[in-house]
């Protein structure tokens, strides 16, 4: 029997979590199925422990000083390099979140190109959000006051549970637009876009621990994170209204900045600002203009 004629075993994909740039299993061993919107078992999906989210924050942190310092153009030509490689692996992405979420695949089709063109949207936004939330102060003296922001630090995002792409993307990309970086907890249902969206960031210029993207349960890894004295925020975007009130208690022991779960109808609705604005912190700093006395000389 030939070759071409005999029976090929399907290649099953694996799918890993995504921490410090590289792909481990839980360090619990423990997976969990996955299915889709019919019940169908499409793949077991690893089931993070409180080892791996601690894992996640310290690469979270480490990634911090170079990604923060990073020019506000190279963060964008990075996060568009991203897009580049979304869109190479669109099919991809369409079946997963068609899988995922029960769309037809036109349907699928159309989330996928919106949360590619998102990405884009946010990439552009690098580089010109400190003029919309910077700038020069007026003050009564002969000095330069200028405000400019600079991100919080590391951020615990709770992913959206029922947009498992296009709301994923939109509560990740602004908050890596602006210096800051991720960790990352999918949607428990539907993770596996999120967990493939980890292959594209490794193959991308994004250096490792920018973002760190886990499976599993929230309200297991979420309290662990929202006290965890070296998380900065908290994006509660995904969290039910019990576990949003659990984890914003948590948060409070060292002062994290809160963004409470926000109603989206429409996640294909432009998002504005307001995703970028809430982590980041302002610094202010004063420069003499160089006036010497009364008389307006100077040197």
């Amino acid at each position: 029997m030939s070759e071409s004629s005999s029976t090929r075993l399907n290649v099953f994909k694996t799918y890993k979590l995504y921490v410090g740039g590289k792909f481990p299993r839980s360090e619990s061993g423990r997976v969990y199925e996955v299915t889709d919107s019919k019940g169908k078992w499409l793949a077991n999906a690893p089931l993070s422990s409180r080892k791996d989210a601690r894992d996640a924050v310290v690469a979270a942190r480490k990634a911090f000083g170079g990604w923060s310092g990073a020019t506000a153009y190279n963060r964008g030509q990075i996060l568009y390099r991203v897009a580049e490689m979304l869109e190479g692996r669109r099919e991809q992405f369409v079946r997963e979140v068609g899988e995922a979420e029960g769309l037809s695949k036109s349907k699928a089709a159309a989330v996928v190109d919106a949360a590619i063109d998102r990405w884009v949207w946010y990439a552009g936004w690098t580089d010109k959000i400190g003029q919309i939330v910077g700038g020069a102060n007026p003050v009564a003296g002969p000095f330069f006051n200028l405000s400019t922001p600079e991100p919080t630090g590391v951020v615990t995002v709770v992913a959206p549970q029922d947009s498992s792409f296009l709301g994923l993307i939109s509560v990740i990309a602004p908050v890596i637009a602006t210096g800051n970086t991720a960790v990352v907890i999918a949607s428990e249902k539907s993770p596996l876009p999120a967990l493939s969206l980890g292959e594209v960031l490794a193959t991308s210029d994004l250096p490792g621990g920018v973002v760190n993207i886990l499976s599993g349960k929230a309200g297991e890894m979420g309290p662990h994170v929202a006290s965890h004295q070296d998380v900065n925020a908290i994006d509660l975007a995904g969290a039910d209204p019990a576990l949003a009130k659990e984890l914003e208690i948590a948060a409070a022991d060292n002062l994290k900045r809160v963004l409470r779960p926000q109603p989206v109808d429409d996640w294909t609705a432009d998002p504005g600002t307001s995703r970028l604005t809430p982590f980041l912190e302002t610094k202010t700093v004063w420069h003499p203009t160089g006036s010497l006395g009364s008389g307006g000389s100077s040197y």
